[in-house]
């Protein structure tokens, strides 16, 4: 069976690996979700891959295989990380030790960065048989875990960008923990990315905003609802900066016939939203190109 789409909006079948997946236009990019399903879709709206878990983060890499951050269940009750291959065969998995574990980020060399949300949030940085290579202890309260770190990223010079949603602050850590560099954000940060000017773009959940501060912390960008038609943002969590400076953002919160990413311009104009009959939104994603392959090495999630 063939899938959605036309120019119209007509409804087609799903194949057998997309049950539920009805866009309501055509498909503009190919892409990785990850949330409460975990799957992989084509520029057609096709799921070409899925993976029977729920995930927090996730990356498609070079050689094809699959990076994912799983919610914690009952065979890893404190999250883990997992390569699998488009098989669904794990060729690598570290199991979390804590409450959860909520980023991974692939490194030089086959190494993984991870976090471990618990009474001792911290950085990993783990090999492929499990050792731990580093380890980073984060600055973040302890009453709630699952509202301690989301996004987490190793930047170029070494140090960790690290979004802390009850805290509502970015911080960036060296190596021996020290923060270097922090912004308070309006409402719980989910994703900062380091941007090539050094700019951070920050995505804060349930504020349904995405702004972006320079060096010294000053906005200098803030998209809102109030800037889209039809308020299409429903919980911010994922966010990526595509290599034509387009920014698109997920709706966690959204459900089934709601808009589940939007892809804006700098001038917050609406060039491409993605909409599905899933009931479950897109906690995290990765933009592909048409080959199922990270689009650009420019992007940055």
């Amino acid at each position: 069976m063939r899938i959605p789409f036309s120019l119209a909006g007509i409804a087609l079948l799903v194949g057998p690996l997309a049950p539920s997946a009805v866009a309501a236009e055509p498909i503009k990019h190919a892409f990785l979700a990850t949330g409460g399903e975990t799957y992989i879709l084509d520029e057609s709206g096709k799921v070409t891959w899925k993976y029977p878990h729920s995930s927090r983060d996730g990356w498609v890499l070079d050689n094809g295989n699959v990076l994912l951050a799983l919610s914690k269940s009952k065979t890893s009750p404190g999250g883990a990380v997992v390569e699998v291959n488009r098989d669904g065969k794990a060729l690598f998995e570290f199991k979390g030790t804590q409450s959860e574990v909520n980023t991974v980020q692939p490194l030089g060399g086959g190494k993984v960065l991870l976090t471990e949300a618990g009474d001792k949030p911290r950085v990993l940085e783990v090999d492929r048989d499990g050792k731990v290579l580093a380890e980073v202890p984060l600055q973040a309260q302890t009453k709630d875990h699952h509202l301690q770190t989301r996004m987490s990223r190793k930047l170029a010079n070494g140090n960790y960008l690290v979004p802390q949603l009850l805290d509502r602050v970015v911080r960036e850590y060296d190596p021996k923990g020290k923060v270097v560099w922090e912004v308070k954000t309006p409402h719980m940060p989910f994703t900062a990315i380091r941007l090539p000017d050094g700019n951070t773009l920050i995505g804060c959940t349930l504020g349904n905003l995405v702004i972006e501060v320079d060096k010294d912390g000053k906005e200098v960008w803030l998209l809102t609802n109030d800037d889209l038609p039809n308020k299409p943002i429903s919980d911010a969590c994922g966010v990526q900066r595509l290599e034509n400076g387009n920014t698109v953002v997920t709706s966690y919160r959204a459900t089934a016939g709601q808009v589940k990413l939007t892809e804006v311009t700098r001038e917050k104009k609406v060039v491409w939203t993605y909409t599905d009959d899933r009931k479950a939104g897109i906690h995290h994603f990765q933009i592909l190109d048409a080959k199922g392959k990270p689009a650009g090495k420019y992007s940055l999630r």
